[in-house]
């Protein structure tokens, strides 16, 4: 058809129905087509600098983080609840996971398996000679006790006896162990801490009391005779005495025997007027951390055993807090001693192991002429 046909036939129509003129019908097609190609050419833009606008930074969560502790045997109790809260406080401040694989046994056999390849983060042992010799073997900085409060020490006990049921051997005190037919049980202090706290309390018991060494010597030689076995470490001597009832008597650490109380067990126990300080020292074990990237988890859960929520399950479980509050808190559960005397008191645990506890020194020499080495 001609246009001018088309014009008059088609589009004219179209106008008079609309309002809209054919010319503003083209300027509305000619209108969209520079605005889609304008859009084209911004997009294009667009894409060509995207790579100059920073995208939005997502933070990731922290990797999750596992620290070992290797501990003595009968911090356990303690444990099971302090881990809980330090795991709770840590995820909440810091939005991590921490889990703690743990390993309690012997305090010496404890310290020969970290020095043996058994990587602990942290430790925390029945007494600092043992602490010393990881420090020694190149896992532990110099000065270790200066890192965290009260000089490394983060739990105390003393010594304990207790007696069976109505005390028929009639104990009154650390004398009555050598008297002849009492049965003693106390673990070995080749392989366990508290026993070397036990045979120190012995020893002091005389030495502190205005007693001589040979005094002392003899003491302790005729309350090792009445020892019809050696536990390796003070939670089997718990059982040797509680479960397999051997023994008259068990010298213990005081908390194990708090402890045992709020397990049932209703064996009366005194806590001798001459006692021993007992001093249980916790560390970072620096080479094995830093090798874990677990140091600053480490250090953290370290510092973590010395608040008052920390302290506080210790004392339940027995220990007497190095807290000065929290030992406020418990007084009671807790009697004061006569005479209190430190390691110190009997020349430093360097001094003690080589006097005492070496291969062929006092405590060898005694079960030599027992007829036991």
């Amino acid at each position: 058809m001609p246009y001018h046909h088309l014009k008059d036939n088609v589009l004219q129509p179209l106008k008079k129905k609309t309002g809209f003129s054919v010319v503003s019908l083209k300027s509305a097609r000619l209108l969209k087509s520079s605005l889609f190609r304008i859009f084209a050419f911004f997009f294009a833009v667009g894409l060509g600098l995207s790579w100059l606008i920073p995208l939005p930074v997502f933070s990731q969560q922290p990797k999750d983080v596992e620290l070992t502790l290797v501990s003595f045997a009968v911090t356990k109790s303690a444990y099971d609840k302090i881990i809980p809260g330090f795991v709770a406080k840590w995820k909440r401040e810091n939005k991590q996971n921490v889990t703690i694989s743990q390993s309690y046994g012997g305090s010496g056999s404890q310290t020969r398996a970290v020095i043996s390849g058994l990587e602990a983060d942290v430790v925390h042992l029945a007494l600092a000679f043992d602490t010393d010799r990881i420090q020694e073997a190149g896992l532990i900085k110099q000065g270790w006790e200066r890192e965290v409060p009260n000089n490394g020490i983060v739990s105390k006990s003393v010594a304990a006896l207790v007696m069976r049921a109505g005390n028929p051997k009639k104990i009154q005190g650390w004398a009555d162990l050598a008297k002849p037919g009492i049965k003693v049980i106390t673990a070995n202090p080749k392989t366990s801490g508290v026993a070397r706290w036990n045979f120190l309390a012995l020893w002091g018991s005389i030495t502190r009391n205005g007693g001589n060494e040979q005094a002392a010597r003899t003491f302790v030689s005729q309350v090792y005779k009445n020892v019809p076995v050696l536990p390796k470490d003070a939670r089997e001597a718990s059982d040797t005495f509680y479960k397999q009832n051997q023994g008259d008597v068990l010298i213990n650490y005081e908390n194990e025997i708090l402890l045992a109380k709020t397990q049932g067990e209703a064996e009366p126990f005194i806590i001798p007027q001459v006692n021993i300080s007992i001093d249980n020292p916790v560390a970072v074990v620096d080479k094995y951390a830093a090798k874990h990237g677990t140091t600053k988890v480490a250090e953290a859960f370290v510092k973590y055993l010395y608040t008052p929520e920390a302290q506080r399950e210790f004392a339940k479980a027995g220990f007497r807090p190095v807290n000065s509050t929290v030992a406020g808190e418990f007084s009671s559960k807790f009697p004061r001693i006569g005479k209190l005397f430190t390691v110190a008191d009997v020349g430093g645990w360097k001094a003690v192991q080589n006097k005492f506890f070496a291969d062929n020194a006092i405590f060898d020499q005694i079960e030599s002429s027992l007829g036991r080495r």
